[in-house]
């Protein structure tokens, strides 16, 4: 059964590119034998009724679709509807993200299908993938928003897999709709910023994607509609991106985490030390001690916060404390063999007061603890909040 593709052109104002723009693309797929294609235009109800000339067009192609938004809705939101229409009412399995001036080539659409018919979810025109290029007519401004601004993104998301994050020439499939969409609310969303976000979100849902190359070449009918908010719209985007993923992803939770007990730890061996063990034969119960009350606070924090997703049932918290004791073990051997090295080969006593004094074993316990943070992320993630299997 052959699977169903729609072509999304967002219009305004591009009655003169419309007309040559989709004979060429029935032209380039006309040997498309396992895909049926057809070509939706979503137009914001432009002055020069550009939608007149579709409507016209349609005519004589009953693969030819029009929809026609009463208000001008921005490029993000002309895609939107265009795949809510083409999902829902068209019963597509994939759509299309398409330029109506002629900046895109029709003759790649193939290239595109092919990947699809390889399993891939996502597939984006990449100019600047190996075989890729922009028209050198393109204006200076707008190489420098593009080769920047990709740039900028990579190093940003930390993400260097696509090259082409602001490319408006993709394939998209049913299942990334269904999970993307619903979280592309909001005005960031209106504009070009809709390019990025929903390529970040396809990415952050692990997706199947690639770049396919191709030749960007500049519009020579009209002007473009990008215009200054583009950078402080992307810009503001990809930075709070990039910030809500730091503050929620699991490793920055469990940095937090043990840093908070490492706190604890420090707090309560110095109150040990200056009172009820403050002789030096006391050193390592006192050690001991603080340690176990940061690894009650940690495993406590670490339920409710680090590992939520995870969280233990009541009944296994109990057992799962005990796991999560014994794991801790190799933190605690290696704290103590750290101070008693440390204690032997450079001594006890003060070291530097900052607020409060630091002493020297202060130092050791520290550099104990790091090393064992890195041991208990592994066993804790392993074996104590082990991954639920998926259903």
């Amino acid at each position: 059964m052959k699977k169903k593709v729609v072509i999304i052109i967002p219009t305004y104002n591009e009655k003169a590119n419309i007309q040559l723009i989709v004979p060429r693309i029935f032209a380039a797929v006309a040997g498309a034998k396992n895909y049926d294609i057809h070509v939706l235009v979503v137009d914001d109800t432009s002055p020069d009724k550009t939608y007149e000339v579709v409507k016209t067009m349609m005519k004589d192609n009953n693969k030819l679709h029009l929809l026609v938004n009463p208000q001008k809705s921005g490029l993000g939101g002309a895609y939107l509807k265009g795949m809510n229409y083409a999902f829902g009412q068209l019963k597509a399995d994939y759509i299309f993200e398409f330029d109506a001036d002629g900046s895109h080539d029709p003759s790649r659409l193939p290239y595109f299908l092919a990947k699809i018919g390889d399993g891939y979810d996502f597939v984006i025109g990449g100019r600047y993938k190996d075989g890729g290029s922009i028209d050198p007519a393109w204006p200076l401004i707008r190489k420098f928003y593009s080769v920047v601004g990709n740039l900028v993104i990579m190093l940003v998301l930390t993400d260097f897999r696509i090259r082409d994050w602001t490319s408006g020439y993709r394939a998209i499939s049913r299942s990334v709709y269904e999970a993307v969409v619903p979280e592309m609310t909001g005005e960031r969303f209106s504009g070009y910023t809709w390019q990025i976000g929903f390529l970040h979100k396809a990415v952050r849902h692990h997706f199947r994607i690639c770049e396919v190359p191709i030749h960007f070449v500049d519009r020579k009918i009209g002007q473009s509609k990008l215009g200054s908010e583009y950078i402080k719209n992307t810009l503001l985007y990809i930075f709070k991106a990039r910030f809500e993923e730091i503050i929620n992803s699991r490793i920055f939770k469990f940095v937090v985490t043990g840093g908070s007990c490492t706190l604890i730890q420090l707090i309560s061996f110095y109150l040990l030390r200056h009172t009820f063990f403050a002789s030096d034969q006391w050193l390592q119960l006192a050690n001991f001690l603080s340690i176990e009350l940061a690894i009650i606070c940690n495993f406590a924090i670490s339920n409710a916060w680090t590992f939520g997703d995870r969280c233990l049932a009541p009944h296994q918290i109990m057992p799962q404390f005990v796991k999560f004791n014994f794991g801790s073990v190799f933190s605690i051997l290696i704290q103590l063999l750290v101070m008693t090295l440390g204690q032997k080969f450079w001594g006890l006593g003060p070291l530097i007061t900052i607020f409060i004094p630091i002493s020297k074993e202060n130092l050791y316990q520290l550099l104990g603890i790091l090393i064992g943070m890195f041991i208990n992320f592994f066993i804790y993630s392993r074996f104590i909040w082990k991954q639920k299997p998926t259903s």
